[in-house]
């Protein structure tokens, strides 16, 4: 990319007047921009990218411009600095890559429609209208809209509708806010509307292919986060409405445009007659994520992409804090266990992997900043530490000064930690920043040496990493007499007798594994703290076996040391402690090859494991049943099929004859089971093709979802074939939906090969199609996530290795090799060990 200082240094716009006429069926867009700001030199540029200017006046005078598409930019010579009054007349295509403008495709009753929608984050505003796309770059938008409009249809933006004059759709003018925030729809549409206490109207919009009753869960999900975030933030929603709208097509799970925050139909859509426990927390999160946005990150701003996890981390805790108060009886912190801890302990452990905070100029490179397991899932957790620290009360009072000193503008990570440290009396800054700019994060060694007990840190890395002598201020949690915060290298806690003596339990750190840390004890540590495991509660059971299978991972303890620990768990009534289970006993397929006497030993194992709670939860729910019982009997239910449990499996072939032809009626938790397993042990040409077309007729996301697990799971290499030469074909397999697909098909052995194959083949098309999408890199991901041969290992990298200075590849390519090297190596070093291990546990 030529020049890519930042286009506000030399243009501050304070209004844009956006006018488009969008014609969908020529597949185009007409656009007048008129932008009002200051100019500090006679020589700027705004953003424009797949934009044919026509032409640009300032002051109503034509002015000299070039078009630098390397750049993404259309300079512009002024007769003078100062302020000024730019109009740029231009035309655009509408494509189909889910960025800038674009439709949505759906049937309803067979006939194929299309709703318009907007995905402008992170630089594709400038796809749909010229402006200085910069997230400091903050002003007003006043759009007006005129589309091929037929009856019946709505239209809806950031801000209600002012009116409309000869087919052009006026909306009131927009606070001070981002470009990459300005957002609009179109079609078909219906909605559901209330309002909140504080007058606050809120709606659910969706295509007409779903129940108007679908709609509820998410409004009242979005009314209350609403009322919650005004009460704790101590700040009011500042717009006069917020809309939650669901796209068929959307590359993202949801984007917090403010006052229209759109989703992916999964995100929103919730059937009240057949959604599982687990459908309904996600989709409740996922709305309070992206309405904990329209304060942080909305209302105030990272001044730049750097500081990306100042918007992500925070709403990702915040979704959790918001449902954990709306909903307690879900537990939803235990979510968080599962989902977010693990996600960024497993990412965050490999070397070469990004900081939270990371220096980045480039549009391609900014796009890869958005890795879930870090700027999500491992700020989310630095946050939880600083929630630990510093309490409740003190966590509200700098938000509220935060928002005070910055709304309507942008800030860094140091103004948060400084308005949290103002508030809570301590240097929140100094203790977070190795957190927020150091990747990685340590290993906390506790041992008994000397009669004393010692705890030393070090980073820990997943395959091999480069020492660099990284510290933490660590938050310690112990339950025992120690110190708040570790801030050396090591330390000695004194005479472990008297603190064992003191505690009168087992010594532990990290408790309540907030600490973004393992823990790894010695021998004389874990045996007390095993032979005391039926008084740990379920976070504590949790995360000694996900430390431990880490640890395992990294070969700092032997794997085949751990697989006879695991029988000790599996009567587990707890949905997070079995999660951590099969987590585990998952990762143990790794050393066993398909359809051999080893996988027989594992198939063993996993009916020992299973035997119990499948006895005791069966398939259907039971009256008043505990939700960790309905969260539970998927994990079970999954185990006892792998392990060809004879009455499982035709437990599952009953109820899909009993539902034969409404098969989107079974009971949403048990029903990609139950059709995977038919696919797996009953599977005819006949009912292959009858579930693939219940795929393409369905317009419940949920049951596609379900139906994609269980036909990707085939092993007849015809059906295989069929499900490949559909993956380029979007009226079968949207480009959203593919990677799921791809996944499927590669993470089985009979279709690995052919799925491998395709990658290779069509990688330009994939690009293509789908190389503007921030989740592009997660098919490289998904791939490393699966490969654990040689032979695979030495594909990779013949196919990887060339791309590895493609923009927004080079860290993912570079992170992968390494987590499939570090996995060849542990299956080679351990293998036999843990394949005797898992026949002894097994008999």
């Amino acid at each position: 990319m030529a020049n890519l200082t930042h286009f506000y240094q030399t243009f501050q716009p304070a209004h844009y007047t956006v006018a488009l006429n969008i014609d969908r069926g020529a597949k185009t867009i007409a656009g007048t921009t008129t932008i009002q700001g200051h100019a500090s030199q006679a020589q700027i540029a705004v953003h424009q990218k797949y934009l044919h200017i026509a032409s640009v006046t300032a002051a109503g005078q034509a002015v000299a411009f070039d078009v630098d598409d390397q750049a993404e930019a259309i300079r512009i010579s002024l007769p003078k600095a100062g302020e000024v009054t730019l109009q740029i007349e231009y035309t655009a295509p509408l494509t189909d890559s889910m960025m800038g403008i674009y439709p949505s495709y759906y049937q309803v009753d067979g006939q194929r429609k299309e709703l318009i929608g907007t995905q402008f984050e992170t630089t594709a505003a400038r796809q749909a209208f010229p402006c200085v796309d910069e997230p400091e770059a903050k002003a007003t938008f006043s759009l007006a809209i005129k589309y091929d409009e037929q009856p019946g249809e709505t239209i809806i933006a950031n801000m209600p509708e002012d009116h409309v004059a000869a087919g052009v759709h006026y909306f009131q003018e927009t606070v001070k806010m981002s470009t990459y925030l300005v957002a609009f729809a179109f079609g078909e549409l219906q909605s559901k509307q209330t309002t909140t206490a504080s007058g606050v109207q809120i709606g659910v919009f969706a295509t007409k292919a779903h129940r108007p009753e679908s709609l509820d869960f998410a409004l009242e999900i979005a009314k209350q986060s609403i009322e919650f975030y005004e009460d704790f933030y101590q700040t009011p929603y500042p717009l006069p409405h917020s809309w939650q709208l669901a796209l068929p097509d959307f590359s993202a799970g949801a984007m917090e445009n403010w006052g229209l925050v759109t989703y992916r139909e999964a995100y929103l859509i919730v059937d009240p007659a057949n959604t599982s426990l687990d459908t309904k927390q996600r989709v409740a999160t996922v709305i309070a994520h992206e309405l904990a946005h329209q304060w942080f990150g909305d209302l105030v701003t990272m001044k730049w992409w750097d500081d990306l996890w100042l918007n992500e981390s925070f709403a990702n805790m915040m979704e959790y804090v918001a449902v954990d108060a709306l909903h307690p009886e879900w537990h939803i912190w235990e979510v968080f266990q599962t989902d977010e801890a693990a996600a960024a302990l497993q990412r965050d452990a490999i070397d070469g992997v990004q900081a939270v905070h990371v220096a980045v100029e480039d549009p391609a490179e900014i796009d890869s900043l958005f890795d879930g397991a870090i700027v999500y899932a491992k700020g989310a957790r630095m946050l939880v530490m600083v929630r630990a620290l510093i309490g409740d009360d003190a966590l509200r009072q700098g938000l509220k000064a935060y928002f005070a000193a910055h709304q309507y503008g942008n800030a860094t990570g140091d103004d948060l930690w400084a308005a949290l440290g103002q508030a809570a009396g301590i240097d929140v800054g100094a203790i977070m920043r190795g957190w927020l700019t150091q990747p990685g994060y340590p290993v906390l060694t506790a041992k008994v040496v000397d009669g004393h007990l010692q705890v030393q840190q070090a980073q820990f890395f997943l395959g091999s990493g480069q020492d660099a002598k990284r510290q933490w201020q660590i938050p310690l949690q112990a339950n025992f007499d120690a110190p708040q915060l570790l801030t050396t290298a090591t330390i000695d806690l004194g005479d472990y007798a008297q603190l064992r003596q003191q505690a009168k339990a087992p010594l532990r750190l990290n408790v309540g594994n907030q600490t973004h840390a393992l823990v790894q004890y010695d021998d004389t540590l874990l045996q007390d703290i095993l032979a005391h495991r039926d008084s740990l509660n379920a976070i504590d059971q949790l995360q000694l076996l996900q430390d431990l299978r880490l640890l395992a991972e990294s070969r700092r303890v032997r794997y085949a040391d751990v697989v006879p620990l695991l029988t000790s768990f599996a009567a587990t009534t707890s949905n997070i402690v079995n999660a951590a289970l099969y987590r585990l006993a998952n990762d143990l397929k790794k050393f066993v090859t398909p359809q051999t006497p080893q996988e027989a030993q594992l198939q063993a194992f996993y009916a020992r494991l299973s035997d119990r709670n499948l006895h005791r939860l069966g398939w259907q729910p039971q009256a008043d049943e505990a939700n960790d019982d309905a969260l539970s009997r998927p994990y079970v239910l999954n185990a006892a099929l792998y392990a060809q449990n004879a009455q499982a499996i035709a437990d599952a072939h009953r109820l899909f004859a009993q539902y034969r032809n409404r098969w989107e009626n079974l009971p949403a938790a048990i029903r990609s089971l139950v059709l995977a397993s038919e696919i797996r042990h009953h599977n005819t040409m006949a009912v292959f093709k009858q579930l693939l077309q219940a795929y393409q007729d369905t317009s419940d996301a949920g049951y596609k979802q379900d139906l994609c697990a269980a036909l990707t799971g085939t092993r007849q290499p015809e059906q295989i074939t069929m499900l490949i030469q559909g993956f380029k074909v979007a009226e079968l397999i949207k480009p959203q939906d593919l990677r799921a697909w791809f996944r499927g098909v590669l993470a089985n052995p009979a279709g690995q090969q052919a799925a491998w194959d395709w990658l290779r083949a069509e990688w330009p098309w994939l690009e293509a199609t789908v190389g503007g999408d921030m989740e592009f890199t997660t098919y490289i991901t998904v791939i490393a996530g699966i490969f654990h041969t040689p032979q695979r290992l030495a594909e990779f990298k013949a196919f990887f290795t060339p791309k590895l200075n493609t923009p927004g590849l080079t860290r993912e390519i570079t992170m992968d090799t390494k987590v499939i090297t570090s996995r060849v190596d542990l299956i080679e070093a351990e293998q036999a060990a843990v394949t005797a291990a898992i026949t002894a546990a097994a008999n």
